[in-house]
Protein backbone atom coordinates (compact mmCIF):
# COMPACT_ATOMS: atom_id res chain seq x y z
CA UNK A 1 0.00 0.00 0.00
CA UNK A 2 2.97 2.54 0.88
CA UNK A 3 5.21 1.67 -1.56
CA UNK A 4 2.58 1.65 -4.55
CA UNK A 5 0.70 4.71 -3.42
CA UNK A 6 -2.91 2.65 -3.15
CA UNK A 7 -3.97 5.47 -0.84
CA UNK A 8 -4.55 9.45 -1.71
CA UNK A 9 -5.09 10.80 2.09
CA UNK A 10 -6.72 14.15 1.79
CA UNK A 11 -7.79 16.39 4.78
CA UNK A 12 -9.39 19.90 5.45
CA UNK A 13 -9.63 21.86 8.74
CA UNK A 14 -10.86 25.51 9.60
CA UNK A 15 -11.30 27.55 12.59
CA UNK A 16 -13.94 30.14 13.80
CA UNK A 17 -14.75 32.26 16.61
CA UNK A 18 -17.42 31.04 18.86
CA UNK A 19 -19.48 31.32 21.79
CA UNK A 20 -21.71 28.98 24.41
CA UNK A 21 -25.37 30.03 24.33
CA UNK A 22 -27.01 27.95 26.52
CA UNK A 23 -26.30 24.30 25.11
CA UNK A 24 -25.45 25.74 21.32
CA UNK A 25 -21.87 26.71 20.09
CA UNK A 26 -22.75 30.02 17.83
CA UNK A 27 -19.54 30.57 14.92
CA UNK A 28 -19.21 33.84 13.76
CA UNK A 29 -17.98 35.32 10.41
CA UNK A 30 -15.10 37.11 12.73
CA UNK A 31 -13.52 38.09 16.26
CA UNK A 32 -15.90 40.94 16.35
CA UNK A 33 -19.05 38.43 16.57
CA UNK A 34 -21.02 41.02 13.80
CA UNK A 35 -22.55 37.82 12.10
CA UNK A 36 -23.39 34.61 12.95
CA UNK A 37 -21.86 31.87 10.75
CA UNK A 38 -23.80 28.59 12.13
CA UNK A 39 -24.39 27.02 14.85
CA UNK A 40 -23.48 23.52 16.61
CA UNK A 41 -26.50 21.88 18.74
CA UNK A 42 -24.74 20.05 21.84
CA UNK A 43 -26.99 17.44 23.88
CA UNK A 44 -26.67 17.60 27.70
CA UNK A 45 -26.20 14.34 29.80
CA UNK A 46 -29.16 13.60 31.72
CA UNK A 47 -27.72 11.50 33.94
CA UNK A 48 -27.78 11.05 38.16
CA UNK A 49 -24.13 11.05 39.32
CA UNK A 50 -22.28 11.34 43.04
CA UNK A 51 -20.42 13.73 44.27
CA UNK A 52 -22.06 16.71 42.90
CA UNK A 53 -20.53 16.18 39.37
CA UNK A 54 -22.24 17.90 36.70
CA UNK A 55 -23.93 16.77 33.85
CA UNK A 56 -22.17 18.20 31.03
CA UNK A 57 -22.53 19.01 27.05
CA UNK A 58 -19.80 20.24 24.80
CA UNK A 59 -20.81 23.90 24.67
CA UNK A 60 -19.45 23.58 28.54
CA UNK A 61 -16.19 23.36 26.73
CA UNK A 62 -16.52 26.67 25.06
CA UNK A 63 -16.48 30.69 26.90
CA UNK A 64 -20.14 31.90 27.06
CA UNK A 65 -21.49 34.72 25.18
CA UNK A 66 -21.67 36.91 28.12
CA UNK A 67 -17.94 36.36 28.83
CA UNK A 68 -17.28 39.36 26.67
CA UNK A 69 -14.98 37.94 24.35
CA UNK A 70 -14.80 35.39 21.59
CA UNK A 71 -13.46 31.18 21.82
CA UNK A 72 -13.03 29.63 19.34
CA UNK A 73 -13.57 26.07 17.62
CA UNK A 74 -12.35 24.08 14.84
CA UNK A 75 -13.62 21.65 12.73
CA UNK A 76 -12.04 18.91 10.36
CA UNK A 77 -12.90 15.82 8.02
CA UNK A 78 -9.81 13.37 6.78
CA UNK A 79 -9.68 10.37 4.67
CA UNK A 80 -8.11 7.70 3.74
CA UNK A 81 -9.23 8.33 -0.49
CA UNK A 82 -11.90 7.04 -2.45
CA UNK A 83 -9.32 5.00 -4.50
CA UNK A 84 -9.00 2.19 -1.52
CA UNK A 85 -12.91 1.54 -2.66
CA UNK A 86 -11.62 0.74 -6.36
CA UNK A 87 -8.84 -1.47 -4.80
CA UNK A 88 -11.01 -3.08 -2.16
CA UNK A 89 -13.35 -3.69 -5.66
CA UNK A 90 -10.75 -5.36 -7.26
CA UNK A 91 -9.70 -7.76 -4.89
CA UNK A 92 -13.58 -8.66 -4.51
CA UNK A 93 -13.57 -9.89 -8.57
CA UNK A 94 -10.49 -11.32 -7.92
CA UNK A 95 -12.28 -13.65 -5.27
CA UNK A 96 -9.55 -12.64 -3.06
CA UNK A 97 -11.90 -11.40 0.05
CA UNK A 98 -9.23 -11.88 2.55
CA UNK A 99 -6.91 -9.00 0.61
CA UNK A 100 -10.36 -6.75 -0.06
CA UNK A 101 -11.05 -6.67 3.86
CA UNK A 102 -7.64 -5.79 4.67
CA UNK A 103 -7.57 -3.05 2.57
CA UNK A 104 -10.94 -1.73 4.09
CA UNK A 105 -9.39 -2.02 7.10
CA UNK A 106 -5.93 -0.62 7.10
CA UNK A 107 -7.36 2.05 5.46
CA UNK A 108 -9.83 2.80 8.34
CA UNK A 109 -6.70 2.95 10.54
CA UNK A 110 -4.79 4.87 8.20
CA UNK A 111 -7.99 7.70 8.55
CA UNK A 112 -7.90 7.48 12.03
CA UNK A 113 -3.77 7.97 12.37
CA UNK A 114 -4.17 10.75 9.48
CA UNK A 115 -6.89 11.92 12.13
CA UNK A 116 -4.05 11.66 15.34
CA UNK A 117 -1.71 13.29 13.20
CA UNK A 118 -3.77 16.57 12.15
CA UNK A 119 -4.76 16.49 15.74
CA UNK A 120 -1.16 17.05 16.89
CA UNK A 121 -0.23 19.73 13.73
CA UNK A 122 -3.54 21.83 15.07
CA UNK A 123 -2.18 21.68 18.87
CA UNK A 124 1.66 22.49 18.57
CA UNK A 125 1.20 24.70 14.81
CA UNK A 126 -1.97 25.69 13.29
CA UNK A 127 -4.39 26.49 16.71
CA UNK A 128 -1.26 26.72 18.56
CA UNK A 129 -2.30 26.78 21.72
CA UNK A 130 -0.33 23.75 22.83
CA UNK A 131 3.55 24.54 20.69
CA UNK A 132 5.93 22.75 23.16
CA UNK A 133 3.43 19.42 23.82
CA UNK A 134 6.40 17.28 23.20
CA UNK A 135 4.67 12.69 23.65
CA UNK A 136 6.20 10.14 22.35
CA UNK A 137 3.88 7.71 19.97
CA UNK A 138 3.38 5.36 22.82
CA UNK A 139 2.13 8.40 25.30
CA UNK A 140 -0.28 9.67 22.59
CA UNK A 141 -2.30 6.50 22.94
CA UNK A 142 -3.19 7.52 26.33
CA UNK A 143 -4.63 11.03 24.97
CA UNK A 144 -2.69 13.02 27.64
CA UNK A 145 -2.96 15.81 25.62
CA UNK A 146 -4.95 18.98 25.95
CA UNK A 147 -8.11 19.32 23.83
CA UNK A 148 -10.44 16.65 22.26
CA UNK A 149 -11.82 16.11 18.71
CA UNK A 150 -15.12 14.82 19.55
CA UNK A 151 -17.17 13.67 16.31
CA UNK A 152 -21.17 13.63 15.58
CA UNK A 153 -22.99 10.77 16.09
CA UNK A 154 -20.57 8.83 18.77
CA UNK A 155 -21.16 9.37 22.47
CA UNK A 156 -20.47 13.15 23.28
CA UNK A 157 -22.99 14.27 20.08
CA UNK A 158 -25.09 10.73 19.17
CA UNK A 159 -26.75 13.34 16.66
CA UNK A 160 -25.72 12.33 13.11
CA UNK A 161 -27.02 15.23 11.66
CA UNK A 162 -24.77 18.14 12.93
CA UNK A 163 -22.56 16.42 10.35
CA UNK A 164 -24.37 18.94 7.81
CA UNK A 165 -22.80 21.92 9.31
CA UNK A 166 -19.66 20.37 9.88
CA UNK A 167 -19.67 19.34 6.26
CA UNK A 168 -21.22 22.74 5.03
CA UNK A 169 -18.56 24.93 6.44
CA UNK A 170 -15.46 22.58 5.83
CA UNK A 171 -17.11 21.98 2.16
CA UNK A 172 -16.14 18.29 2.39
CA UNK A 173 -16.80 17.29 -0.84
CA UNK A 174 -14.83 19.74 -2.38
CA UNK A 175 -12.34 19.94 0.18
CA UNK A 176 -11.45 16.65 0.94
CA UNK A 177 -13.66 14.23 -1.33
CA UNK A 178 -15.91 13.20 1.03
CA UNK A 179 -19.76 13.57 1.01
CA UNK A 180 -22.31 12.39 3.63
CA UNK A 181 -24.90 9.96 2.40
CA UNK A 182 -29.12 10.32 3.08
CA UNK A 183 -28.27 8.66 6.47
CA UNK A 184 -25.09 10.97 6.91
CA UNK A 185 -22.98 8.16 6.68
CA UNK A 186 -19.44 9.64 5.28
CA UNK A 187 -18.65 8.03 1.93
CA UNK A 188 -15.80 7.10 1.76
CA UNK A 189 -16.29 4.80 4.63
CA UNK A 190 -12.58 5.23 5.79
CA UNK A 191 -12.80 8.83 6.67
CA UNK A 192 -13.03 10.79 10.14
CA UNK A 193 -14.90 13.83 11.24
CA UNK A 194 -15.44 15.99 14.16
CA UNK A 195 -14.76 19.68 15.92
CA UNK A 196 -11.88 20.66 17.77
CA UNK A 197 -12.10 21.85 21.51
CA UNK A 198 -8.69 23.29 22.68
CA UNK A 199 -10.74 23.76 26.38
CA UNK A 200 -7.80 22.51 29.37
CA UNK A 201 -10.36 20.87 30.81
CA UNK A 202 -12.40 19.23 27.95
CA UNK A 203 -12.79 15.32 27.90
CA UNK A 204 -14.59 13.16 26.12
CA UNK A 205 -18.15 11.83 27.44
CA UNK A 206 -21.33 10.27 26.66
CA UNK A 207 -24.43 11.70 26.75
CA UNK A 208 -26.38 8.57 27.30
CA UNK A 209 -30.05 8.54 28.01
CA UNK A 210 -31.90 11.52 27.16
CA UNK A 211 -35.68 12.52 28.52
CA UNK A 212 -38.45 13.94 26.58
CA UNK A 213 -37.70 17.46 28.25
CA UNK A 214 -34.23 17.83 26.76
CA UNK A 215 -35.19 16.49 23.36
CA UNK A 216 -38.36 18.35 22.74
CA UNK A 217 -35.66 21.88 23.50
CA UNK A 218 -33.39 20.31 21.35
CA UNK A 219 -36.15 20.03 18.30
CA UNK A 220 -37.35 23.73 18.90
CA UNK A 221 -33.67 24.55 18.92
CA UNK A 222 -32.87 22.78 15.79
CA UNK A 223 -35.72 23.59 14.08
CA UNK A 224 -36.57 20.29 13.25
CA UNK A 225 -39.67 17.75 13.67
CA UNK A 226 -40.02 16.51 16.87
CA UNK A 227 -40.91 13.08 14.84
CA UNK A 228 -37.50 13.61 12.91
CA UNK A 229 -34.99 14.30 16.13
CA UNK A 230 -36.22 11.60 17.86
CA UNK A 231 -35.93 9.37 14.78
CA UNK A 232 -32.27 10.37 14.48
CA UNK A 233 -31.80 9.96 18.65
CA UNK A 234 -33.90 6.88 18.87
CA UNK A 235 -30.98 5.01 21.18
CA UNK A 236 -30.80 7.31 23.47
CA UNK A 237 -33.87 8.13 24.16
CA UNK A 238 -35.19 7.22 27.42
CA UNK A 239 -38.69 7.32 26.68
CA UNK A 240 -40.77 5.92 24.40
CA UNK A 241 -41.53 8.26 21.17
CA UNK A 242 -45.13 9.76 20.93
CA UNK A 243 -45.25 7.97 17.45
CA UNK A 244 -44.53 4.48 18.44
CA UNK A 245 -46.67 4.55 21.34
CA UNK A 246 -49.88 5.60 19.71
CA UNK A 247 -48.78 2.42 17.03
CA UNK A 248 -48.52 0.30 19.62
CA UNK A 249 -52.23 1.22 20.91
Amino acid sequence: IIAEKWFAPRGVIGFWPANAVGDDIRLFTDEARSQELATFFTLRQQLTKRDGKANVALSDFVAPSDSGKPDYIGGFIVTAGIEEVAIAERFERANDDYSSIMVKALADRFAEAFAERMHEKVRKEFWGYAPDEALAPDELIGEPYRGIRPAPGYPAQPDHTEKATLFRLLDGERNAGVSLTESYAMWPGSSVSGIYLAHPESYYFGVAKVERDQVEDYARRKDMPLAEVERWLGPILNYVPALYAEAAE
